[in-house]
């Protein structure tokens, strides 16, 4: 889940060419930040909490929205945005845990699998590099690195077993690194200049702007991670033994829609809780909160050292691209496994899953297919998982009201 906390920051400052300083304290507030959302989310209160056994970090889906928003409008637009985002999820959480039954498997499986396969040509595209204009664009260097991390990836998940196989992310990034540095690829400048310690500064970045279109964009996005957030409480509840009610459902959401607003006023991202925890619950067995206290008390103390999150800014894009592809690919088949419950013989279903993934992979591929909307629907529309996440739901609720697929009644 490291892996995953430090990617999301990566791929956004490069994205909006932050410098060496801007990325060190953007990995570092995000490391930190996990920290708090995961305890934010461990500890039930009165109004807040799930009290699963669960991690929070980045959510992968808000990538390209930010990028739009940030590389269209500006950073300070973002992070408007994504207050105004958690302030919305706060607002509508009591609202939504009641409509989990508009959120069968065949709208969180779509939706998983848009977020998944979606994001893989961003992958494929670090995979060569990063930047498809530049002259070492897909060199022998960058594709041998990444190639090389992919690999790693592949044989430890095939030999390895336990502890090893669960962080084989980050020993194939940590290896691609090491190779990258002996082809004199990386520079160590960064981690030599970043102090040891230093707390996370609110408006970094400078004073939130806000936009109408930013703001309806990271609403959209925090829709379909609510969705998603929905189909891991629920899958955790039937490991760990617990009924969920809809009050409880509603606290989960605001200790996100609270730790969303928390990454605005910190200049980092919203938070959600990560779908692996439901694989790392299952595999291990461990059903207890206290290794996840650990694990988030771990993230503050790694997040308060800049050092630490200078090191994740050395990694070549290259080795980030080999690792998520791996990553993104996985994320994609979760989304197939969910498919797997979903009735089939009935046209409904084929067509909400056809409709909705074939929306939200073309629209990814093909953002200029709203280049004749207004700026500002752009923006909006440009997102492959917002049309995708909308078209599914949809569709749910039309081919429900016509009788050709029933709702559970919870």
């Amino acid at each position: 889940m490291y892996s995953g906390d430090i990617i999301v920051p990566l791929l956004i400052g490069a994205f909006l060419h932050f410098n060496a300083a801007q990325m060190t304290y953007l990995v570092s507030a995000d490391i930190f930040m996990c920290g708090i959302a995961t305890l934010l989310q461990l500890k039930k209160t009165p109004i807040t909490g799930i009290g699963l056994p669960v991690v929070l970090g980045c959510a992968v889906q808000v990538i390209t929205p930010l990028e739009t928003i940030g590389g269209t409008l500006g950073v300070t637009y973002i992070y408007g945005a994504i207050i105004c985002s958690g302030f919305f999820v706060f607002l509508i959480s009591g609202l939504f845990s009641k409509l989990r039954k508009f959120f069968p498997p065949v709208v969180t499986g779509s939706l998983i699998t848009i977020i998944g396969f979606s994001l893989v040509p961003v992958a494929v595209q670090d995979l060569g590099g990063g930047d498809a204009s530049a002259k070492t664009f897909a060199s022998t260097q960058n594709l041998t690195v990444g190639l090389v991390t992919m690999i790693i990836i592949l044989l430890i998940n095939i030999f390895g077993k336990g502890f090893l196989k669960s962080i084989s992310v980050l020993i194939g990034m940590a290896a691609g690194t090491g190779l990258a540095g002996a082809m004199g690829m990386i520079s160590l400048a960064s981690v030599s200049s970043a102090s040891w310690f230093r707390l996370p500064q609110p408006f970094y970045f400078g004073t939130p702007h806000f936009s109408w279109s930013a703001i309806l964009t990271m609403i959209l996005v925090s829709l379909t991670t609510m969705v998603e957030s929905t189909g891991v409480f629920l899958a955790l509840g039937d490991l760990t033994g617990r009924k969920l009610t809809s009050k409880e459902l509603a606290n989960g959401y605001r200790a996100e829609g609270i730790a969303a607003m928390l990454g605005g006023v910190f200049n980092t991202f919203p938070y959600s809780t990560f779908s692996e925890n439901v694989g790392v619950v299952q595999l291990s067995g461990i059903k207890t909160k206290r290794p996840i206290y650990y694990a988030g008390f771990f993230l503050l103390f790694l997040g308060l050292l800049p050092k630490v999150g200078a090191f994740a800014t050395i990694v070549p894009s290259s080795v980030l691209g080999g690792a998520m592809i791996v990553m993104f690919g996985m994320v994609g088949v979760q989304g197939i496994r969910i498919l797997q419950q979903v009735d089939f013989d009935k046209n409904a279903n084929l067509l909400i899953v056809a409709l909705s993934v074939g929306s939200g992979i073309g629209v990814t591929v093909y953002p200029q297919i709203f280049n004749s909307f207004p700026k500002a629907a752009q923006i909006v529309l440009d997102n492959g998982i917002v049309v995708g996440g909308f078209m599914a739901v949809l569709l749910t609720v039309l081919f429900s009201l016509s009788g050709q697929i029933e709702l559970n009644k919870e």
